[in-house]
């Protein structure tokens, strides 16, 4: 009813749903442990930025987490013990207004931003392991000159744009207010939602990337998963069952999937796509 008796009020509503972390981001990043971690803080647009590193970054291969929206670096705790095993020292971070940060700006290009810190300060890592909205940064990162020689991208957004439509959806927002909501993100970005899109991105990408995303994902559909596959021309597909979009992030199998994958084996399916397909799909 909001959507046609206030338009206006209805858009700012939803705007602040759709654009704000959960609270649970902060306290569950509080109520995490980090004894175990070397706890940091790097500048990314002016704002401080927390980082947790286990082992020797400057002299082990290293291993960046970069967690999705509404969650927090410490989240990626499950792929850490079999990451030092494996020889690798990780580092994870809380994005831009999520964990332990009390500021920056919680829109795709700070997140990129965030990670492209990072990455500064602990050198070119052998390995970026996103999530969700971490997938989709991670793709900004290094389409805007992020080093890495591999990447894990568990269940990525591709389309900004259909992100705002299931939710609009979701909450009962009409299609012309959720215009409106993402016009108002692109001002705050200062770029259109629909550069972010990632198959304006994928396919200049010269780094092996493993693409893993569940069948029955109901927040990011598998099909957005397979479009990073299909486009990124050395990328591969693993497909679950079962795991949706969160557990996905931590199951064992899928951790031990991306260690053999870091390791060269090659993991998952090749997607053949084609250039006179809609995005290389249909």
């Amino acid at each position: 009813m909001g959507s046609w008796v206030m338009p206006g009020a209805t858009v700012r509503h939803a705007s602040r749903l759709f654009g704000t972390p959960l609270p649970t981001s902060r306290s569950r990043a509080l109520a995490d442990r980090c004894s175990d971690a070397a706890v940091g803080q790097v500048i990314s647009e002016g704002e401080g930025i927390t980082t947790y590193a286990w082992g020797e970054p400057a002299c082990q291969p290293c291993v960046v987490l970069a967690h999705g929206w509404s969650s927090y670096g410490l989240r990626f705790r499950p792929w850490v013990e079999p990451l030092r095993a494996a020889g690798y020292a990780v580092v994870a971070f809380d994005q831009p207004a999520h964990g332990r940060n009390t500021g920056g700006r919680p829109l795709l290009p700070a997140f990129a931003a965030a990670l492209a810190a990072v990455v500064r300060r602990y050198g070119p890592p052998a390995a970026v392991v996103a999530h969700s909205m971490g997938g989709a940064s991670t793709l900004l990162a290094l389409a805007s000159g992020v080093r890495t020689s591999r990447t894990v991208l568990l269940a990525p957004v591709a389309d900004l744009r259909a992100a705002g439509a299931r939710f609009g959806q979701a909450v009962g927002l009409a299609p012309t207010l959720v215009g409106r909501m993402l016009e108002g993100f692109e001002r705050q970005a200062g770029v259109q939602v629909d550069s972010f899109a990632a198959h304006l991105h994928a396919p200049a990408m010269g780094i092996p990337a493993l693409v893993v995303h569940d069948i029955g994902d109901h927040d990011v559909p598998w099909e957005e998963g397979e479009r990073y596959a299909r486009l990124w021309p050395d990328a591969r597909l693993l497909t679950t069952s079962g795991l949706g979009h969160h557990r996905v992030a931590s199951d064992p199998a899928v951790i031990d999937a991306a260690l053999r994958f870091l390791q060269g084996e090659a993991v998952g399916e090749r997607v053949v796509s084609s250039p006179n397909l809609r995005f290389g799909f249909e």
